[in-house]
């Protein structure tokens, strides 16, 4: 691997990083470390970098993951909701696994979501990347419905969309973005590790 020229990415990222995209991978890479904890935090913190990533996916023409941006806004409102009013018996929501009726809803809304997406833009919109970014808004689509729900699985999903999002986010030219997600697989991998632990220790309770 080229390190050197993963360094000069990043100085090139850094020069041309806007202060909004400074404060929106701020404020996502605070979400993910939350969520890693299951802390409440992940939403507000979440909220505040969706609403900015929507403007600045809508100047890069990368038209379905400002919509998924848009929906991580509306699901982090469901989320927060759904953290905090957790069942009678319950402290707090749980971290569970998917159950197979799960996973084929999972399945399904990917299937949907991405069908859906690439006709939209590569029929009706001059977006340059019509199924790659439809690729990573429906499998963030996922992840974020599993998130809400508190499932393990919600960190596979984002594995595979932040590993697809580093090169579609450096050909875009979003260079600190791509960088921004080099670190989210990492942290996805130990918020992964985290919850499966989590999920141990609930069922043995």
């Amino acid at each position: 691997m080229d390190f050197q020229f993963l360094l000069d990415g990043l100085a090139e990222g850094l020069k041309a990083m806007s202060w909004l995209e400074a404060v929106a991978v701020f404020f996502g890479i605070a979400s993910v470390f939350y969520s890693m904890r299951e802390h409440i935090w992940v939403y507000p913190t979440g909220i505040v970098s969706t609403l900015i990533y929507v403007w600045i996916c809508l100047q890069y023409k990368l038209y379905a993951d400002m919509g998924i941006n848009a929906y991580y806004f509306s699901m982090s409102i469901y989320g927060w909701y759904v953290w905090t009013h957790p069942k009678e018996n319950q402290a707090v929501l749980p971290v569970t696994w998917l159950k197979p009726k799960g996973w084929l809803i999972a399945l399904l809304i990917f299937i949907a979501s991405y069908g859906v997406l690439s006709f939209v833009l590569s029929n009706f919109t001059d977006s340059d990347v019509p199924y790659w970014d439809s690729f990573t808004t429906s499998s963030a689509f996922v992840g974020m419905w599993l998130m809400a729900k508190k499932k393990v699985e919600n960190w596979i999903m984002w594995i595979i969309t932040d590993l697809v999002s580093v090169p579609l986010y450096f050909y875009k030219g979003l260079i600190l973005t791509s960088f921004q997600f080099v670190f989210f697989t990492v942290l996805a991998f130990l918020g992964l590790f985290a919850w499966i632990k989590s999920a141990r220790n609930y069922a043995n309770s």
